[in-house]
């Protein structure tokens, strides 16, 4: 039995309302929380294995890109820097699906674990992630210790479309029947059709008929740009949302990624269908992809997270910064500064991407029988200072180096923003020998 106590916290525990509490401790046993509250009222299962004091730190979920960065494609970050400026369609077409043809596994790997170093330090604990050769990634958020949503990401435009849909369906079967072990918790795996407009409606029917088999969400791109809803009107006679209520894609549990362009009655289908959306403000801003519907689908009580994309597109994964834009960016769309208040991007950031993503049981707040993944913010900084408001100071002065402790089902993954499951020389060097043979 592994112990886990954190004593003297401030905490937002994202139970209920979103408010501060001082000086509380949380305790896990064997990863699971089984208490949050004052410490004089903590009825210990015994002396902990690792006891971290964390007066003057705020402790609070995992960021779920807690954290939770519910949608990206960690393998890109091979790609930082070497396509910007540039529209979507473009971007994929010329600089972007040429390399990923010529991808093998040691790129795949390194590029993601270079990705979860980058997540680590920055505070996320659980990422959504869409990307070639699953189990490749797969391996090195198992070897990491990071939680994770994999998928294979699946083209119906490419020739090889049958074979990525069984080799897809096989990986998604092997994770999800695996047991309840400790690694076994921190792997969920999905299917990901990329977009309608990749993706004809037989292979999407085929990916329904998979997901509903293995009880699995399902991960696409959805109305991100104006092309996209052009492409469904020409193609389906209907936006994007709306075509794809018809194939019956939301019969299965669903986290569409962007969402940009949805009207009322999409805005009611995602409600009605209990649809997760990973919206993601940096990539759709860089990309000029417009603005999504943030506020509206929050205050409707959508299933609504935050997602940094890929690094092709976004450049970082840096989820504190999604929720500042999250928040910036709806006060401007709305022409009204109370909209996305700091309450509703820290949730988005925490809870808000546990539900995106179904995980809304296992991670997301910090409550008895929860996996404990939770984060550590150092509070002394200057752009911290004073403590007026912890919640408002994590959205608008918070940065992700502020982040000084990562916990994942319980086990500390960086301390002090030192890294304890990852070489980060090795990982670095791995992933700018997999760079420099992919642009040279």
């Amino acid at each position: 039995m592994a112990i886990l106590r954190i004593e003297g916290a401030e905490m937002v525990t994202m139970a209920g309302d979103v408010r501060v509490e001082s000086g509380w401790t949380l305790e896990a046993v064997d990863g699971a929380i089984t208490y949050v509250g004052p410490a004089e009222e903590l009825q210990s299962a015994g002396e902990p294995d690792e006891l971290i004091d964390a007066a003057g730190r705020l402790l609070l979920p995992g960021l779920v890109n807690a954290l939770v960065n519910a949608h990206t494609h960690a393998a890109m970050t091979l790609f930082r820097g070497a396509a910007d400026d540039m529209p979507l369609t473009p971007w994929l077409e010329e600089k972007i699906w040429p390399v990923e043809a010529r991808m093998g596994e040691d790129d795949v790997y390194w590029g993601t674990m270079l990705g979860i170093a980058e997540m680590l330090l920055a505070g996320v604990t659980c990422f959504n992630d869409m990307y070639h050769l699953p189990r490749v990634g797969t391996r090195a958020a198992m070897d990491a210790g990071m939680r994770m949503c994999p998928s294979g990401v699946l083209l119906g435009i490419l020739p090889t479309a049958d074979d990525m849909l069984a080799d897809a369906i096989e990986f998604t079967r092997e994770f999800a029947a695996r047991d309840e072990g400790a690694t076994a918790h921190c792997i969920h795996p999905m299917m990901a059709p990329h977009a309608p407009y990749t993706c004809p409606r037989e292979l999407l029917e085929k990916v329904i008929a998979a997901a509903q088999d293995l009880d699995v969400p399902i991960h696409i791109h959805l109305a991100e740009t104006h092309d996209n809803v052009e492409w469904s009107l020409d193609n389906y006679g209907k936006r994007p949302a709306q075509a794809m209520d018809e194939v019956g894609l939301f019969e299965a549990k669903v986290l569409a990624a962007h969402c940009v362009y949805l009207d009322y009655r999409d805005i009611e289908i995602v409600i009605e269908r209990g649809v997760g959306v990973a919206h993601c403000p940096g990539s759709n801003l860089k990309l000029a992809s417009g603005m999504a519907p943030a506020d509206a689908l929050f205050k409707a009580g959508a299933r609504i997270g935050l997602g940094t994309d890929g690094c092709g597109s976004n450049n970082n994964l840096d989820l504190l910064e999604e929720a500042r834009l999250a928040a910036l960016i709806a006060k401007v769309r709305e022409d009204d500064p109370t909209a996305v208040p700091a309450e509703a991007a820290l949730r988005m950031a925490t809870l808000g991407g546990a539900r995106a993503v179904y995980l809304e049981d296992t991670i997301g707040s910090l409550q008895p029988g929860k996996r404990c993944d939770c984060i550590l913010v150092d509070l002394q900084a200057p752009h911290l200072q004073p403590h007026h408001n912890l919640v408002s100071h994590m959205i608008y002065s918070a940065r992700a180096s502020d982040v000084c402790t990562t916990i994942v089902n319980g086990a500390v993954l960086m301390r002090d923003r030192e890294l304890a499951t990852i070489d980060l020389d090795e990982t670095v060097a791995k992933a700018a020998e997999s760079a420099a043979r992919l642009f040279g």
